[in-house]
């Protein structure tokens, strides 16, 4: 099989590229390295079966060559990234969707791009199921990463009716593992940075609203069944072991035997009280659910930021 992947050096798109190369498959990775880093695939360079291109996706794609499979996880997906570069996150849900599904249409090879848990906003359903439409503020600060991502469900799904693209869509909920991101505003890279600096853990809000944490590899092993399935419409993938954010700093400092303070931080605006998959729908079509613990997700997480 032979894959063309955008955002290829972000978190998770590099761990794609590890688990596709290992499966014995052809992989050409795309990233304009706006929040993705050439250190992440640094321990592919030279593999066989592997050539990584530096290109913005928005922009026409040189993709030579055809492709079985095309993968679109090009995003700003951190809230530090898409505050600061709104209209970039806008275009890489916009824009580079649809270039990377003309490439699919050339090819007729399957598409997968992967959505996001914020699809659903700040929700008034619990847990979160693919068929609620979500409650999302489309002019707030996070409109341009949520509405980028609900765009680019429309569009996948406008190719697929249209044209017959083979489209799969991920909606992902909170994902952590090595390869993240210390300055990204997220709160698993966050609270390690803290802890390993001595600093107090610092919360936005009473630390009440809840969140659910998938480690990398879970992850990725549902995005590769995802993509074999004939399942067209959105698909939730995270893990739905749920936790308030309060209960997640507890477990932060138990795994590294700290035990300093904890900072409390006014709430951001829109950002949502509770998030916890259903993932009943992947079980039942992918015969998928996370495997990994957080404990043992921890231990691997912490251990490479020690690293960095």
């Amino acid at each position: 099989m032979h894959h063309l992947i955008s955002g290829a050096a972000g978190f998770i798109g590099s761990h794609l590229c590890e688990r596709l190369l290992d499966d014995g498959d052809i992989v050409v990775g795309l990233d304009n390295l706006i929040t993705g880093s050439l250190k992440n695939l640094a321990h592919l360079e030279g593999r066989a079966g592997f050539q990584f291109r530096q290109a913005d996706v928005v922009q026409p794609i040189d993709a030579a060559g055809r492709f079985d499979h095309v993968w679109h996880l090009a995003s700003l997906a951190s809230p530090v990234a898409y505050l600061k570069y709104p209209i970039e996150t806008l275009e890489s849900g916009s824009t580079a969707t649809r270039n990377m599904l003309e490439i699919a249409r050339r090819d007729g090879a399957r598409f997968l791009v992967t959505s996001t848990s914020e699809c659903y906003g700040d929700p008034l359903v619990h847990p979160q199921v693919e068929t609620y439409w979500g409650n999302v503020n489309p002019v707030g600060p996070r409109s341009c990463y949520d509405e980028s991502k609900r765009y680019a469900e429309a569009m996948t799904m406008a190719y697929h009716r249209e044209h017959g693209v083979r489209t799969n869509i991920a909606r992902i909920f909170n994902t952590y593992g090595p390869r993240m991101a210390l300055n990204d505003g997220r709160v698993v890279p966050a609270f390690i940075d803290q802890a390993l600096r001595g600093e107090p853990l610092t919360i936005f809000g009473d630390g009440s609203q809840t969140r659910s944490f998938c480690y990398v590899s879970d992850l990725v092993d549902g995005l590769v069944r995802l993509s074999k399935s004939d399942e067209r419409y959105p698909v939730n993938l995270g893990n739905p072991v749920e936790m308030t954010i309060l209960e997640f700093a507890q477990s932060i400092k138990r795994q590294m035997g700290v035990n300093g303070d904890i900072a409390f931080r006014p709430l951001p605006e829109d950002d949502p009280k509770k998030r916890q998959p259903d993932i009943s729908k992947a079980r039942a079509v992918l015969g998928w659910s996370p495997t990994v613990g957080l404990e043992e997700g921890l231990r691997e997480t912490v251990a490479y930021f020690k690293g960095l």
